[in-house]
């Protein structure tokens, strides 16, 4: 099965973002060659323009708060696990102190960096990071790997309160859905949401259809359509196959 998230909210479609450019990050700057870390440098600069909004901070506080205050009203519930609810909670309630503990702007500390600014700046244009154009960036990618890697680490470490709070939302949000089985008749489904609003909706199933899902949704109606996955110039069109798949809707 493959799976697709569609998000509904703007909050979700940012946990999103942040959620994959801090999984290129880790993955990048896990790796040895200096074009590696290259690649785990411009991660950096796109995170510094995805989080920048100036009350993103005030929305995962807040978004912890209420996820806490749902969750401390399971404790009487006796199909609720107290140590799992326990360690959810601990959680929230450290990534909660380290964001609190974030002063300033976003990624102002690599905004003050002079020598970060102008390699993105030069990054912004193609092929403008060469030797001749940046040669204290070149120095740089000379060091031993281990030594690039400290400075990266050093350089995203006030930026990953934001990523531990984007990991709980999202592990708590998927871990809410409810899974139906439904079929798209010649590739169309449509589903009345009765004025139900939900933060996300997940589509999966069999990747060997070839197909690739389009949704819009609102608190009206969810509109599911499949169409062609085909490469090139033609536009996709509507498959006329019925399309069995499973529809997920995530709610705090």
């Amino acid at each position: 099965m493959i799976s697709f998230e569609f998000p509904v909210t703007e909050r979700t479609r940012t946990l999103l973002r942040l959620e994959q450019l801090y999984d290129r990050l880790a993955y990048f700057l896990g790796k040895d060659h200096a074009l590696d870390h290259h690649a785990a440098l411009l991660v950096l600069f796109e995170l510094l323009e995805t989080a920048s909004r100036a009350d993103l901070k005030a929305d995962l506080l807040q978004e912890l708060e209420r996820q806490k205050q749902v969750l401390e009203a399971l404790r009487e519930n006796p199909n609720v696990a107290e140590d799992s609810l326990d360690k959810v909670l601990d959680e929230i309630e450290v990534s909660s102190s380290q964001l609190l503990g974030v002063t300033g702007k976003f990624g102002q500390h690599l905004r003050e960096n002079e020598w970060l600014m102008a390699i993105k700046q030069r990054a912004g244009i193609p092929g403008g990071t060469c030797q001749f154009d940046l040669p204290s960036y070149y120095l740089w990618q000379q060091k031993p790997a281990e030594e690039r890697r400290r400075d990266m680490r050093r350089w995203a470490a006030p930026l990953m309160p934001t990523a531990e709070a984007a990991r709980i939302l999202l592990h708590l949000l998927r871990d809410s859905g409810k899974t139906h089985h439904y079929v798209a008749r010649n590739g169309a489904f449509q589903q009345m949401s009765g004025g139900k609003v939900v933060q996300m909706i997940c589509i999966a199933y069999d990747p060997a259809l070839n197909v690739l899902p389009e949704l819009s949704a609102n608190k009206y109606a969810i509109n599911v359509r499949f169409v062609s996955a085909v490469t090139g110039e033609s536009r996709p069109r509507q498959t006329e196959s019925d399309v069995e798949f499973t529809l997920t809707n995530c709610k705090f």
